[in-house]
């Protein structure tokens, strides 16, 4: 009887592996641990965008994105696919909540760390291409468990490429914990991500608590 791998275990270290994009024989990631990408029970839960480049999140305030279950493709092997909805706030914190719906489609069966978002309803017509680069979770100094994700995107029509990095605390991660991450990127081999995350470029983005609710 086949047997099903157990799912990796989040790690408590940071490694960053490169963006499928600067990937080739000579470059290795900023560990010698191997990644494993995220299982997808791990990644279901409400993310707060702590740090980008994505001009429109630095025009906007408490930005977070919620994945939830949704049916794979019907392929023959199926792909996963996770419901992304993204919710934010003018940073003016006049209005209400705006969001942005669609669906993330992993890019081979069995994926759980490469994505093709599309957006749903009149945004259908838009897709963009995410990896994972770096997730885990260790104590907060607090004790509290923290959990958190970096993410690249690929270059779209309206949007450069970029970093992005979640917490799933809503005030953010615990700077300790930001430090690291941050000294992790601007480590890696391929020059044109470290720039992309240097200081002045991967920058906060604010929060201000209580979020407003949808």
């Amino acid at each position: 009887m086949a047997t099903t791998a157990a799912p990796p275990t989040p790690p408590t270290d940071i490694t960053i592996r490169l963006p499928s994009k600067y990937t080739s024989s000579t470059t290795t990631t900023t560990t010698t641990t191997p990644f494993a990408p995220p299982p997808l029970e791990w990644l279901y839960r409400t993310w707060s965008v702590t740090h980008s480049n994505l001009s429109l999140w630095l025009t906007a305030r408490n930005v977070r994105i919620t994945y939830k279950p949704h049916p794979p493709t019907t392929g023959t092997p199926p792909k996963h696919r996770i419901d992304d909805l993204v919710e934010y706030e003018a940073r003016s914190g006049k209005g209400g909540v705006k969001t942005v719906k669609g669906v993330d489609t992993a890019t081979s069966p069995g994926e759980t760390g490469v994505w093709q978002w599309r957006g749903k309803g009149w945004l259908t017509l838009l897709t963009s291409h995410w990896e994972v680069l770096g997730w885990g979770e260790r104590a907060a100094p607090d004790g509290e468990v923290e959990r958190w994700v970096v993410t690249w995107f690929a270059a779209t029509t309206f949007t450069k490429e970029g970093v992005d990095i979640y917490s799933d605390r809503k005030e953010g991660g615990s700077e300790e914990l930001v430090a690291d991450i941050l000294a992790a990127l601007r480590a890696v081999e391929a020059k044109p991500l470290a720039e992309m995350c240097a200081e002045g470029k991967l920058v906060p983005v604010e929060i201000s608590l209580p979020w407003k609710e949808s």
